[in-house]
C-alpha cells in the first residue's frame, strides 16, 4: 500500500487534462513516431542517420511522458472544489485578495503542482503564496515573503468552483 503522501492532489479538470494528454500520446503520437522511425530506417546506415536518431529520441521522450502521466493518474487524489465549502482557504479554493501596499486586487486559485499555471493565476498549493493563504478567512491578512520583500494580501472573498474548460476544440 502506498502512503497518503504519495497521492497527488488535483481538481477533476486537472485529472481530465492528464487523461486527454495520455490518450493523445497513446493513440496519435505513438503511431506518428513509429512511422517516422520506419521512414528514417529506410534511408540506410543508422549510424550516420540523424533523422533516425532524432525520431528515436522523440519516441523515448513520448514513452517517458506516457509513464509519467500514468503514474500521476494512478496517484491522483481528486478533490472537487464544488463539493468543498466553509470559511477558510483550502486546496481548490479561488481567492480574491487585495495587495495592502498597492491596493491592487488579485485572484488566485489553489491547485495541485501539476495544474499550476501562472497565466491563469492558478498557483500550486505548495507555493509560498498558497502556503501563506491556507487556513485564512475573509478579512485576514496573509503575509508573503516575495523576492521584492514582504507582501501583505487581505482576503476579500473565498469561492469553491470548478473552472470553465478553456481548451479549444481539437486541442490537447
Amino acid at each position: 500500500m502506498s502512503s497518503g503522501s504519495d497521492n497527488i492532489p488535483m481538481t477533476p479538470s486537472g485529472l481530465r487534462k492528464l487523461k486527454e494528454e495520455l490518450k493523445h500520446l497513446q493513440s496519435v503520437e505513438r503511431g506518428k513516431i513509429s512511422r517516422e522511425i520506419e521512414v528514417a530506417r529506410a534511408h540506410g546506415d543508422l549510424r550516420e542517420n540523424a533523422e533516425y536518431h532524432a525520431a528515436k529520441e522523440k519516441q523515448s521522450h513520448i514513452e517517458g511522458r506516457i509513464l509519467t502521466l500514468n503514474d500521476w493518474i494512478a496517484r491522483a487524489e481528486v478533490i472537487d472544489p464544488t463539493k468543498l465549502g466553509g470559511d477558510k482557504i483550502v486546496f481548490g479554493a479561488t481567492v480574491d485578495l487585495i495587495d495592502t501596499e498597492t491596493d491592487k486586487p488579485v485572484s488566485y486559485r489553489l491547485v495541485g503542482e501539476i495544474e499550476a499555471d501562472l497565466k491563469k493565476r492558478w498557483i500550486a498549493v505548495t507555493s509560498p503564496v498558497a502556503r501563506a493563504l491556507i487556513g485564512k478567512k475573509v478579512g485576514d491578512i496573509a503575509t508573503v515573503q516575495s523576492p521584492g520583500g514582504v507582501r501583505e494580501l487581505e482576503v476579500q472573498e473565498i469561492r469553491f468552483e470548478e473552472p470553465e474548460e478553456e481548451s479549444a476544440p481539437g486541442e490537447g
